[in-house]
């Protein structure tokens, strides 16, 4: 059946170098490789195999494949970026196309032109898994930490001191917060910067395939399973970073913690020992000890990850930030856009300065990119914002909630222009317990 249908969808294409079909399961249903040479596996191997299986930095969230299956809508001629779980770098320009039945939605077919391969080298440098890929992915430095915040100023220079140790580090912090650009400033700052930076965020990959993504498999462990490298190897001399470290199940923690504590792993199914040099950088997404206590952190991986913390604060907590984040994004996008946006109306500005903004840094630049969109003026105004910040803001202001606004933007401002907070109560005429009461009463940290 999968042959035939493969023969119907890909007649027309033949400048492709690989096809494949997904079942609504995200299983491997047919695969042609035409050229043998690009992979270090054949196509029969891949056959059966789970989607995220076969491309263990895949996840729901980044998987254009995934996308396809779920939502019936088609993505055509994006760039891809992928690692196999045999370590094979997939550049190249693919399509994949949903297929329907009788108006049922029974896969998608997958077509790929090869840009270059590189299976053969024992790394890989991993560039960019978001779902934003793009020509020339970065790779994030100190630099890239954008900010006027002092809080987040000493994260940057605790990067520089820290980025050479072997240490493992755990980073704390909400969602967008910059969890993932921290681990990388760490590692491309690093004398590891050459070497491969691995990225897994742990709660998008089947419980059941975890294990051998991180460990590897030996030939035989199970139906179909064959000798392949995980996470950990793949990562040798490098970085590994695993975020969403709480949402592993306590039995793999474990096993996480034996393979940090004797820096070495064992193939799923095998009975060497295989040492490795690989920086572990894991993220959390709760307070620690509140994870400890719920089951979702074991206490001795937590201690064993601590040896470097770093705590990222939110952005309603960041002085300064929401403004100067803001601007900066609108210079991002124009560039990008070929656009002259100068700002926000007042109104807009408004809004902006009263939102907790819960989804953070990712939230903000979310909301600039989506007013670009639809701005017709030199000025974002509500109309061009979600109707969920517009909502929150459509009750009437009164007038202690403009003066409480003007206050918390002159108080971030302010303490973002100075060293101390000591300076910044001078600069304000007030004494340093007076700017600790304020700071505490708008909400401010």
């Amino acid at each position: 059946m999968y042959e035939e249908l493969a023969a119907s969808v890909f007649k027309a294409q033949n400048f492709f170098d690989e096809f494949a079909i997904f079942d609504t399961d995200c299983i491997c249903r047919y695969s042609e490789i035409i050229n043998p040479d690009t992979y270090s596996f054949t196509a029969d191997e891949i056959i059966g195999k789970h989607l995220f299986e076969i491309f263990p930095t895949s996840n729901e969230e980044n998987s254009e494949i995934y996308s396809v299956l779920k939502t019936g809508c088609p993505v055509i001629q994006f760039e891809e970026n992928g690692v196999t779980y045999k370590g094979d770098i997939v550049r190249g320009y693919s399509s994949v196309y949903p297929l329907f039945h009788k108006k049922k939605l029974i896969g998608a077919a997958v077509a790929l032109k090869f840009i270059g391969s590189d299976y053969h080298k024992e790394y890989i440098n991993v560039q960019d898994f978001s779902s934003n890929r793009s020509k020339g992915a970065e790779n994030y430095t100190v630099d890239d930490i954008i900010t006027v915040d002092p809080a987040m100023k000493k994260i940057k220079l605790k990067i520089m001191k820290v980025r050479d140790m072997d240490s493992s580090v755990l980073i704390e912090g909400s969602t967008g917060t910059g969890k993932e650009l921290i681990a990388q400033a760490l590692h491309y700052s690093s004398s590891r910067a050459s070497m491969p930076f691995i990225s897994l965020n742990c709660s998008a990959v089947p419980a059941n395939l975890l294990e051998s993504t991180l460990f590897g498999t030996e030939k035989g462990s199970y139906t179909g399973a064959v000798t392949r490298k995980g996470l950990f190897e793949l990562a040798d001399k490098g970085t590994l970073f695993l975020d969403e470290i709480n949402s592993l199940e306590p039995p793999l923690q474990a096993k996480l913690l034996k393979a940090i504590e004797e820096k070495a792993v064992r193939h799923l199914g095998g009975h060497d020992q295989l040492q490795v040099d690989t920086r572990i950088i894991a993220a959390i997404n709760e307070e620690p000890f509140q994870a400890i206590e719920k089951g979702h952190l074991r206490s001795d991986l937590f201690y064993r990850l601590n040896v470097i913390a770093f705590h990222l604060p939110l952005l309603k907590d960041r002085s300064g930030d929401v403004e100067f984040l803001t601007q900066y994004y609108i210079d991002y996008y124009n560039q990008k856009y070929s656009k002259s946006i100068q700002g926000l109306t007042s109104e807009a500005k408004l809004l902006f300065i009263n939102h907790h903004w819960p989804g953070n840094v990712r939230e903000l630049r979310n909301m600039i990119e989506g007013a670009f969109a639809i701005a017709e003026s030199s000025l974002i105004t509500p109309e061009d914002l979600p109707p969920y910040l517009i909502k929150q803001g459509s009750q009437p202001i009164t007038y202690q909630e403009h003066l409480e606004a003007f206050e918390r933007e002159l108080l971030q401002k302010t303490l973002a222009s100075c060293t101390t907070k000591t300076q910044a109560a001078e600069k304000l005429g007030m004494t340093k317990q007076a700017l600790n009461y304020k700071l505490t009463s708008l909400g401010l940290k």
